[in-house]
């Protein structure tokens, strides 16, 4: 995958050197935040029985952004217009894909939202393509194709279309806008304050549903107090945060594929914590996303660097060493007339 292509007016320092290495870092952080998330199918399914999910929605992202205000308390006079106008626009897009996830939830399976859900992966590169015109290399296809299969095989138990499909394909779509959003306004902002700008957004949008609906109510149950404190510390307030810095620093088509291990992480929780089972078909499936993960990171060879001349472009494979010269360069004269060289080492 190339590494700056992805996103526009991304800089080519983030190919190598500390920004490379960072980028590691944030996106295995990412990786262990999908497993959280896979973790908290299983919580708010069971959290859901005795709390609406409009009423969980907003509980949880408003706790979240409480939590973060408290941690950021000496950052947010530096808050800047642009960092609330992103952080807005990106918690609006986000609170969008979970209400459409939600409200689709009730008339249709899991399986089928799963699958859907995860169709952000096909939807992240073809709006890059309409949007931005940026065209996904032959590698991206490829791993968008076996992560889109893989996901298919562990989440897919019979596709049936209902009322449902169609709002949770729409929450897709939000979550794919999402992670364009972020790495657009990710690297000029600061990654704290955007994520608090967008869990307040959510929490406050989710509130605003919840008590248009009637369906504002108090949490009945201690397991649901302890899914609620998990998923605004954790699987909100911590996880977006690590997504926010991670989308600074890597393409969004390579963090797309990242975000399809969730089901499997939520595939596993589900076997350990509530007694499922897999098939073959599933475990190829979750070996497939996997696969994808290794092919989006192969590089074949040195990237190429362009560099410009005198008289053209010319191509080096390596940032380090100088490309050479193009045919029919001849070394500039000195004002003398001679031939500029390298100067000599005076003995």
């Amino acid at each position: 995958m190339t590494p700056t292509a992805d996103v526009p007016n991304a800089t080519a320092d983030r190919a190598t050197g500390p920004w490379r290495f960072r980028g590691k870092i944030w996106e295995l952080a990412l990786v262990l935040v999908t497993a959280v998330w896979g973790w908290t199918f299983v919580a708010i399914h069971d959290a859901v029985t005795t709390l609406h999910p409009s009423a969980f929605v907003a509980y949880r992202f408003t706790s979240a952004a409480l939590i973060m205000a408290v941690a950021l308390v000496p950052t947010l006079r530096r808050i800047t217009a642009k960092e609330i106008l992103g952080g807005m626009i990106a918690g609006c897009v986000l609170f969008a894909a979970y209400a459409l996830q939600t409200a689709g939830l009730g008339s249709t399976t899991p399986s089928n939202a799963a699958f859907i859900t995860g169709m952000s992966v096909v939807f992240t590169p073809l709006l890059l393509l309409a949007v931005f015109r940026v065209r996904p290399a032959g590698q991206q296809v490829c791993s968008i194709v076996l992560a889109t299969a893989g996901l298919a095989l562990v989440t897919l138990r019979g596709v049936q279309p209902h009322r449902g499909d169609i709002l949770v394909l729409g929450c897709a779509m939000a979550f794919a806008v999402h992670i364009i959003v972020l790495s657009r306004t990710s690297p000029t902002s600061h990654a704290g304050r955007l994520t608090l700008v967008q869990l307040a957004t959510v929490g406050l949008l989710g509130l605003g549903w919840a008590q248009t609906s009637g369906e504002i109510a108090s949490p009945a149950s201690t397991q649901t107090w302890i899914a609620l404190i998990i998923t605004a510390l954790v699987a909100s307030a911590l996880a977006f945060l690590v997504q926010t810095k991670a989308q600074a620093t890597a393409p969004p088509n390579r963090i797309v594929v990242i975000l399809s291990l969730e089901p499997v992480f939520g595939g596993l929780f589900g076997y350990w914590l509530a007694d499922d089972r897999f098939t073959t078909l599933n475990l190829l499936g979750a070996a497939l996303i996997v696969t994808a993960m290794l092919v989006t990171d192969v590089r074949t060879s040195d990237p190429v660097v362009k560099t410009s001349t005198r008289h053209g472009v010319a191509r080096s494979r390596r940032p380090d060493r100088p490309a050479p010269a193009m045919p029919g360069w001849r070394r500039p004269r000195a004002r003398d007339g001679r031939r500029a060289g390298p100067r000599r080492r005076a003995r």
